[in-house]
């Protein structure tokens, strides 16, 4: 089993279409069975597109022709690879986005958005949702999420946190929580997630190996004042799920960059 988290950045790279063609050749190269994506946008103003049999909706917010993650699974379908996939919104990003959250899967998902932040209005970039999708992978049952959390603050991220707990911790199925936690690791954020009654291990730790480790090296978007390297994206697992490989991805050495974030991926036993 294998499984890739990406803050995509999509849309607001320079040169967006060289890097996305570089995303979906990895893709194709390294033939995930599950990917959870952020930052997943689509522009405000383009035309309504055609979703396709592999969309598993979760909204009732159109699915543009210019959606990342639309256009990725077309790119991918194109070169025979068939990607189930579903997506939600966050908030309006730079007042030209509807900003979202996106799973795929080679099995078919079904989708359940919650919103796990206090913020509801569309255009409060505080407006956190987490998107969750149970699925089969290597025959087995699995709840995957995609999450992109607020830094840490008693509003925020533990607000967001708490409210994940909630939407969580009566599955009956194993998880694999993904994403962008903006919260580096051994804080108290981190803490939080990884001291909860959802028994979450984080693979970095947990892996028997280990190639990379941060996912930020320079100042961006929300962190600013950055000099250093930050472990923020992250993909947490319940006990089943024994790592035996963890992989920074998107780095200039694992696959070019794409992001202003560096992707993690995890082999699974």
């Amino acid at each position: 089993m294998k499984v890739l988290t990406l803050n995509t950045h999509s849309w607001m790279e320079e040169n967006p279409e060289e890097k996305f063609e570089q995303l979906a050749e990895m893709i194709l190269k390294e033939n995930y069975d599950v990917i959870a994506l952020q930052e997943v946008n689509q522009r405000i103003n383009s035309e309504p597109g055609i979703t396709g049999d592999l969309y598993c909706p979760t909204t009732d917010m159109t699915i543009h022709e210019d959606n990342f993650v639309l256009r990725l699974v077309d790119y991918l379908a194109a070169n025979d690879a068939e990607y189930y996939w579903t997506w939600t919104f966050c908030h309006i990003g730079y007042k030209k986005f509807h900003e979202g959250l996106a799973l795929l899967s080679k099995n078919p998902i079904l989708p359940k958005d919650y919103l796990v932040a206090q913020f509801e209005d569309a255009e409060d970039h505080r407006r956190r949702p987490l998107l969750t999708g149970l699925t089969e992978i290597d025959g087995q049952m699995v709840r995957v999420c995609s999450g992109h959390y607020s830094w840490w603050s008693q509003e925020g991220f533990v607000v967001e946190w708490q409210k994940t707990v909630a939407a969580l911790k009566d599955s009956e199925y194993p998880l694999i929580v993904m994403g962008d936690f903006n919260n580096p690791a051994d804080t108290e954020g981190y803490q939080l997630v990884t001291t909860s009654e959802l028994g979450l291990h984080d693979t970095f730790v947990s892996s028997k190996q280990q190639i990379g480790s941060y996912t930020v090296s320079k100042a961006i978007d929300g962190w600013k004042d950055n000099k250093g390297q930050l472990r923020i994206d992250y993909i947490f697992a319940t006990e089943e799920f024994v790592p035996e490989t963890y992989q920074v991805m998107f780095d200039g050495i694992s696959g070019p960059v794409v992001s202003d974030h560096f992707g993690v991926a995890v082999v699974f036993n």
